[in-house]
């Protein structure tokens, strides 16, 4: 079993009508990529991100085997330490990377100026046009 993020959980509140293109977008591709995702519960950026993302993923469809949890820690450092951490090269959570077919085609990284599904859906619907 894998490990999960409580903050993964959708925000029960979240207006799937409000973020339409951005659901159509993860519906029409939701079998075909793989959504990993880095986060710590304890961390404020996830907790206020990671939530809405649940959502727009839940409102697409996009089936549970599909999207993956890497549960982080902090150092003293500042750090990050976790599975995978490395391999991807993660220094800021939450970062969401999407495969298609086990290739890298789209990266969130915390700062980003719009909510990770929007983003996401941008960039995924730029790499399949």
């Amino acid at each position: 079993m894998s490990q999960t993020l409580e903050t993964m959980e959708p925000n029960p509140v979240w207006v799937e009508d409000a973020y339409s293109d951005t659901v159509d977008i993860l519906t029409r591709y939701a079998d075909e990529f793989e959504y990993k995702i880095w986060g710590g519960d304890w961390c404020k950026d996830c907790r206020a991100q990671l939530p809405d993302f649940g959502a727009a993923l839940k409102a697409a469809g996009v089936p549970d085997e599909q999207v993956h949890h890497y549960p982080v820690e902090k150092e003293e450092d500042g750090s990050k330490t976790g599975p995978e951490v490395e391999a991807y090269d993660i220094e800021l959570i939450p970062t969401v990377v999407v495969e298609h077919n086990g290739e890298e085609i789209a990266r969130f990284v915390e700062e980003e100026p719009v909510p990770i599904a929007v983003y996401l859906a941008d960039k995924i619907e730029a790499e399949m046009a």
